[in-house]
């Protein structure tokens, strides 16, 4: 099936505001009917979003403050792409740094868009277990609280909206169909389980 008829065209771009992590940036298009429009979008980086398995079926979880939105969210631990950086890499840094966990096994999911409708922002989706815990290695200015949480208490808080994070709650979508087996993962030691290049 050909999506001619859906697609835009950029003739144009100019770029809004570049800052340290984000750009912003303002497309001119060619819509399918001939006629023009703009589009303003974030360029983000990438990142990646870890779902940490216990050995007796809990996952880790994190509570950070997100000041965009002005509250303390629940999360599953991520964090942004570094230049270069292969998805797997980025998930297990990021694991040990704001956990101070490391996983002897590593499952490649996929991946997400957050907010099509303004950002390039891609997450790669990794299951990790056989954990073990070490030091955390928060980087500097990062506050964060690590706590553990059963699966029906991470489901409970995804529908009274204590979860509102749109990953979390998407890993918590992936965390019930993989624990089901509906949805199997190829799973690899550390080293091997690269995902995406």
């Amino acid at each position: 099936m050909s999506d001619a008829h859906l697609k835009e065209d950029a003739i144009g771009s100019e770029l809004l505001f570049k800052g340290n992590f984000l750009h912003a940036q303002r497309d001119t298009v060619r819509l399918p009917d001939g006629h023009t429009a703009t589009r303003e979008y974030v360029i983000h980086p990438g990142a990646v979003v870890v779902v940490p398995l216990l050995d007796d079926g809990r996952v880790v979880l994190e509570r950070q403050f997100r000041y965009p939105i002005g509250h303390v969210m629940i999360e599953f631990p991520a964090g942004k792409l570094d230049a270069g950086e292969a998805p797997r890499v980025c998930g297990q840094r990021e694991l040990l740094e704001e956990t101070g966990y490391s996983a002897r096994e590593w499952a490649y999911a996929g991946v997400m868009h957050l907010a099509v409708a303004y950002s390039t922002e891609i997450i790669h989706l990794y299951f990790a277990r056989g954990l073990s815990l070490g030091e955390r290695q928060l980087d500097q200015g990062e506050f964060l609280d690590v706590f553990t949480a059963t699966r029906a208490e991470l489901a409970g808080w995804c529908r009274d909206g204590s979860v509102t994070d749109a990953k979390t709650l998407t890993c918590a979508l992936w965390l019930q169909n993989v624990l089901s087996g509906a949805w199997p993962l190829d799973w690899q030691t550390a080293a091997g389980a690269d995902g995406p290049r």
